[in-house]
Order: structure tokens, then C-alpha cells, then sequence
């Protein structure tokens, strides 16, 4: 795990990245013409008929409607550019949180074309989706997406797809507290593709799959986590992803523990908050590509 030989931006320890999933309006629904409505909900309730769940679809535009709000309030005032893990459907349904996201200087990552598994593709299927992605928020933002994050699952053509359509990381990875480079098999021989590692441990989707946890308990776990790659960036670089959900954060009750954490982590020297797209783009310059 530890590379002392290349380094983050004017000697950082660590690189923070905050990433905003923006899924409301892409996920599953009757009214979308799916078999059956979103599965995940804050209740827990599965619906086992092929019925339109309004409670649920209200309970993602909450996200929108005001989850939004607070959390680009907390990122401006903090000075935090984050990256948007984005449905492109999502971003074509909120067009004024697209905006904003542009205004701010965010980066728009690509969580798929809408927020359902593409596991199940084949190889034809899968292209087709990952273009009507990217067209999509290119439309929407006025740049294509760098990166992929995947619906839970990816194929195994997936990395090679995303590096044939020009994508430079992904971001389906647990396996790491740092960047690195992964060698792609394609019909013109094995390529690089660098792998910036996500993390679920701290992500607020805790608070859907454990109605106990505390905004308090989330908190103190995150800024452990922080702390402690923290203190391990003395000898190495380290990378910390966080990442929340509009709908998830964005209540009253929870919003708080994001800005506690925003303020906590803004205080400390040599820690680069930034962009998934930079630390690809940092990383790929410090280390080389194998052969």
C-alpha cells in the first residue's frame, strides 16, 4: 500500500475527495416504463407487486427539491469542490442543480445513463448505455465525464468500454487508499487505466441500511477515518473518498454532521480537497503507466 515515491500537490498528506451522488429522477419506476419501482427506500419496504410507489419517488425529489439546496450551500461555504457522481437522467430532470453544479466548478462524473444495474448487458447493450451517458451530460454540463461509477455492479468488458468512449478512471474500487494503475486487455493489446478507489465504510447510505446509526456516530467514524490516513500521509500519500446522497444528507437532521465534517477536515494543513478528476490526473503524471 505505501508508495513514498511520488507525491500529492505542495507536499499534502492527503487527498480528500467529497463526492455528491446525484440519482433522484433516474432511479427505477413504473412510470419509466420499468418492471417494478425503486427498491431502495429508507423504510425498507420491498414491494413485491409491480405498482407505482409514490411515497418513494417523493422521497428522492426531497433530494432535489431540498437536500440541494443545503448541500451546495455547505460546499460553497467551505470552499469544497466536489465531484457529482451523476445519473445523466438525473441531470437532464434538475436542470437549475446542473447549473449550479457548472457555476461551482464541481466535476460531473458519470454514474451511469440512469441509476440501474448494468451488470446484466452484454457488450452492445453496455456501449450503448455508456454513450447515451456520456452524450447526455456533455449536453447537460458542456464537458464529457472523465470518470465511471457503476450501480453497485460492472461487467467484464466495462473498463475496456469506458477506455474505448475516452474515459481516464474509474471508480468501481474498494480495494485501496490510494490511486492505481490497471492494466486493460483490448483488441490493440493491454492498455492503462488508473482506478481512483471509492470507499463505503463512511458513506451516509449507512443511514438507509442502519435506521440506529446517529448523525453523531456517522460523523465521529468519518473523522476517525480521516485522521488516521491522515496521520499515515506523514510517510505516504493517502486519499480519502466521502460520499453522500442529496436525499440522504440533506435532511435537517443530518445535514449538520456533512458541515461539522467539511469544517473539520478545512482546518487541517495539507490535506488537498479536490476533485476525482485531478487526483487521475495527479497521479497519472507522478506515476507511470505500466507497460
Amino acid at each position: 500500500m505505501s508508495n513514498p515515491s511520488w507525491t500529492w500537490p505542495d507536499g499534502a498528506r492527503l487527498a480528500l475527495s467529497v463526492v455528491v451522488n446525484v440519482e433522484e429522477g433516474a432511479e427505477a419506476s413504473i412510470a419509466r416504463g420499468d418492471r417494478g419501482p425503486e427498491p431502495v427506500d429508507e423504510l425498507g419496504i420491498m414491494l413485491k407487486r409491480p405498482v407505482r410507489n409514490y411515497g418513494n419517488e417523493s422521497n428522492y425529489q426531497y433530494g432535489i427539491k431540498a437536500g440541494a439546496p443545503r448541500v451546495m450551500k455547505l460546499l460553497d461555504k467551505h470552499g469544497v469542490r466536489a465531484t457529482f457522481t451523476a445519473a445523466a437522467v438525473a441531470l437532464e430532470a434538475a436542470p437549475d442543480l446542473t447549473r449550479a453544479i457548472v457555476a461551482g466548478g464541481h466535476e460531473v462524473c458519470s454514474h451511469g445513463y440512469r441509476w440501474v444495474h448494468q451488470y446484466h448487458m452484454d457488450e452492445a447493450a453496455e456501449r450503448d448505455f455508456i454513450r447515451k451517458a456520456v452524450a447526455s451530460i456533455k449536453a447537460t454540463t458542456g464537458a464529457a465525464p472523465a470518470g465511471w461509477l457503476s450501480r453497485y455492479l460492472f461487467t467484464a468488458n466495462t473498463r475496456r468500454l469506458l477506455l474505448e468512449e475516452g474515459f481516464t478512471y474509474h471508480m468501481d474500487d474498494f480495494s485501496d487508499d490510494q490511486p492505481f494503475w490497471d492494466s486493460v486487455e483490448t483488441a490493440q493489446g493491454r492498455k492503462p487505466m488508473v482506478i481512483v478507489p471509492y470507499a463505503l465504510d463512511s458513506n451516509d447510505m449507512k443511514f438507509w441500511t442502519d435506521p440506529a446509526l446517529s448523525p453523531d456516530a456517522w460523523l465521529k467514524y468519518a473523522i476517525d477515518s480521516f485522521e488516521w490516513l491522515y496521520e499515515e500521509g506523514r510517510d505516504a500519500p493517502r486519499m480519502m473518498s466521502f460520499g453522500v446522497h442529496l436525499r440522504i444528507v440533506g435532511r435537517p437532521g443530518r445535514i449538520g454532521a456533512f458541515d461539522r465534517f467539511l469544517a473539520h477536515v478545512s482546518a487541517r494543513p495539507g490535506v488537498w480537497i479536490t476533485t476525482r478528476k485531478a487526483i487521475a490526473e495527479h497521479f497519472a503524471r507522478q506515476v507511470p503507466a505500466p507497460a
